[in-house]
């Protein structure tokens, strides 16, 4: 099912596939739920972080909004972002240097490969990671409340172009 985006400028229907769908419904039930409005400009930014797999920086995600809203500022986006990582919906991924990413597809901790040449992040799955936790835990005594484990490297499409 499609979603649809309006704003004052016109209507535009944006196709979604059903995972980013129910994600993007999470996203927006939460949103509704803490009593924030669903402005057209915050519900953009919802299906976007909903939906990429490219783990979006703040000027990603104001460089796609600007097409369909001109007057918004990358202020706005951060301030929308920083609203969702509040109520518990983006990952931030921050680097050394300053740049940050934010994952809204899969907002809890989990781990990344992350390109050294092109900067592409992946999400693998790791299923074991689970037990590595349990394991650390159960080791250590401690309560682990959150946690963050990247792999650097070179992606496939980068090992290519050498």
């Amino acid at each position: 099912m499609p979603t649809i985006i309006t704003n004052k400028y016109y209507l535009r229907v944006v196709p979604v596939n059903s995972l980013s769908k129910a994600r993007y419904d999470v996203i927006s039930k939460k949103l509704k739920e803490s009593g924030n409005k669903l402005t057209p400009q915050r519900l953009f930014i919802a299906r976007i972080l909903a939906e990429s797999d490219e783990h979006p920086s703040v000027e990603d995600i104001y460089n796609q909004l600007r097409k369909d809203f001109p007057g918004i500022s990358q202020a706005t986006v951060y301030r929308n972002i920083m609203l969702l990582k509040s109520l518990g919906e983006v990952l931030e991924i921050g680097f050394a240097g300053g740049s940050t990413r934010y994952d809204g597809k899969k907002p809890h901790p989990h781990p990344h490969l992350i390109c050294l040449k092109c900067n592409k992040i992946i999400d693998p799955d790791l299923e074991s990671l689970r037990d590595v936790t349990k394991e650390i835990i159960d080791e250590s005594g401690f309560e682990i409340v959150t946690y963050r484990l990247d792999f650097f490297g070179i992606c496939p499409e980068c090992k290519e172009k050498k």
